[in-house]
């Protein structure tokens, strides 16, 4: 694994297989780690990155996700699912449960230390919903809902008598905050008439509330804390809309501070669901996607006073970038996948792209590159995903058959510092089509695919891909091929060079370019790409680009690899 800390990290699964990739600009599979040999159910991340696990039918590994090390394999078959604690001391698992022969339910709930891989507490618990328990960051205390109570422990005791017990009769959810001062709050449904609750309390003082909200129109709710722990939003979600003006029930927000001293229902001006809301990572302001389609886009600042309006637009997704810097709001599921992207410094609008059929989106933790992914069961065809430059520029793109789950490994913020919204790193690292001189194939939207990854309409294993890409070229288990894949946009092969694998289609000679042709070639070339430049300069002033020198932008990665073969 690379130890060049401004890599960042990726693993995705497939139904074949699951590896850890280094991301821009290495793009290949990490060389030290363990892959299983059966096929993998899920991986998490912890929530900061320190420890990297996955499941399959036989067990649950863990590792050290800077090192690859692995720290313990848990020797559990029927793992459901499993969580991991914020600094990723601890693992728990969820196993459907079982009746024993006195009749009592199994202990299928069950808590691990991830450093040796020892059992340390054991439960039984029938929902698999709500079934994982919390703990605060610094995981100093931890947490579980049974019936009437959310049970806290001191994490060096879990398992042994509890420690602080907070009793509400038809309690239905609680959530822990993150912070260095952690709160719990809890959600108490409607019931007999009376209104639904929700109430904070600091941990473990519970004799009295810190703030305490009612409402009605709440079968469920959504809590969404800011980073500091300091402001609560509450999703309300009712199954019916009894006004009949929405199929999907009737949302609304509501804003609690910590303290006690504020709280509201969030203004929305438009009439519809509540689609996405996302906190600013300096926990002071925040922005909700709202209202029939076309929807809404509005930040609220952090007395949930509206501040700036995004337009109206068939849009259902928000996220800032882990710097706050760009705002990503995009429209993905049923939507056609067009993407915002806005400075947040400005407010002005960066770029507009479409990542169709995506149905995954996150930022890296650099805030430089967007993420999106087409996953199965959601789509099962087009399965892949693509990272975004920032500015809005394509820049590398994968197809992988039956794509299950993707996703970064979480770093701070702080290790990669707030830059401006600026052009693609220039140049962008360009190789010449494998083959010697052949004609790179044209990539329509200029999205950029390695050279070892074009050459192939024969989808290969990602064991090949990254052999090819580590620069190896064979896997243990297949002869040298040159590795290609098949977009949904575009089909990157190279057409002219050899190959390495028997086509069943004669291939064509390549053409013999003159050197004035190829000297012609290289000049037009050198002048689209200054043109491109000029371009991207005015996009980083802040200027509005035509549609067609959008376009003209995202090209640059085809030209210059069109011209790094004239070059050889």
């Amino acid at each position: 694994m690379s130890t060049n800390k401004s890599i960042t990290q990726f693993s995705f699964r497939s139904q074949k297989e699951l590896t850890i990739w280094d991301g821009y600009p290495e793009f290949k599979a990490v060389n030290n780690f363990e892959k299983p040999d059966t096929t993998a159910r899920m991986f998490h991340y912890s929530r900061y990155g320190h420890v990297y696990a996955y499941s399959t039918n036989l067990s649950v590994k863990v590792f050290d996700a800077s090192t690859m090390d692995k720290l313990c394999e848990i020797e559990r078959a029927n793992v459901i699912d499993f969580w991991l604690s914020p600094q990723g001391s601890y693992l728990a698992t969820w196993e459907r449960p079982t009746k024993l022969e006195n009749g009592a339910g199994s202990n299928n709930l069950v808590i691990w230390d991830t450093k040796t891989g020892q059992e340390i507490a054991a439960f039984s618990q029938k929902a698999q919903n709500n079934w994982n328990f919390q703990w605060t960051d610094d995981e100093k205390y931890c947490a579980r809902m049974v019936t009437g109570e959310v049970q806290f422990w001191e994490s060096k005791n879990i398992g042994k008598s509890v420690w602080a017990r907070l009793k509400l009769e038809g309690v239905a959810q609680f959530s822990l905050s993150p912070g260095k001062a952690p709160a719990v709050a809890v959600f108490i449904p409607e019931k007999n008439g009376a209104p639904a609750i929700v109430r904070m309390y600091s941990i473990p003082n519970f004799n009295t509330a810190l703030s305490n909200k009612t409402f009605y129109k709440a079968d469920r709710i959504s809590m969404y804390w800011n980073d500091l722990g300091t402001n609560l939003l509450v999703l309300t979600m009712t199954d019916v809309d009894k006004s009949n003006k929405s199929y999907y029930g009737e949302t609304n927000l509501y804003y609690l501070a910590v303290a006690g001293n504020f709280d509201c229902r969030v203004p929305l001006d438009k009439e519809g669901p509540i689609h996405d809301v996302t906190w600013g990572p300096d926990s002071k302001e925040f922005v909700v996607v709202y209202g029939s389609m076309p929807a809404k886009a509005t930040l609220f600042d952090h007395r949930a006073t509206p501040v700036f309006d995004f337009g109206i637009n068939p849009r259902n997704f928000v996220k800032y970038n882990p710097q706050g810097r760009t705002i990503c709001i995009a429209g993905f599921g049923n939507l056609n996948g067009t993407v915002d992207l806005w400075d947040r410094k400005t407010l002005k609008k960066i770029n507009t792209f479409a990542a169709s059929n995506a149905s995954h989106c996150e930022w890296s933790p650099c805030g430089r590159y967007l993420l999106t992914a087409t996953l199965t069961p959601r789509l099962r065809v087009d399965n892949g995903f693509k990272l975004w430059h920032h500015s809005g520029t394509l820049i590398y793109e994968e197809a992988v058959n039956e794509l299950y789950q993707i996703g970064y490994r979480p770093e701070p913020a702080a290790r990669y510092p707030m830059r401006n919204v600026s052009p693609p790193p220039n140049p962008i690292k360009i190789l010449p089509t494998a083959g010697g001189g052949a004609k790179a194939a044209a990539v329509p939207t200029g999205a950029y695919r390695p050279p070892h990854l074009r050459g192939s309409a024969t989808p290969t294993s990602l064991s090949d891909r990254a052999a090819a890409l580590d620069g190896i070229g064979r896997s243990p288990t297949s002869q040298r091929r040159v590795v290609g894949a098949k977009s949904g946009s575009s089909n990157a092969n190279n057409k002219n060079g050899k190959k390495d694998v028997p086509s069943p289609k004669p291939q064509a000679q390549q053409p013999v370019v003159n050197p004035e042709e190829k000297l012609k070639k290289i000049r037009n070339l050198e002048k689209k790409l200054r043109q491109i430049r000029e371009l991207k300069d005015k996009m980083a002033k802040g200027e509005e680009l035509a549609p067609a020198q959008q376009q003209k932008v995202t090209t640059e990665v085809a030209v210059m690899r069109e011209l790094a073969n004239l070059q050889l």
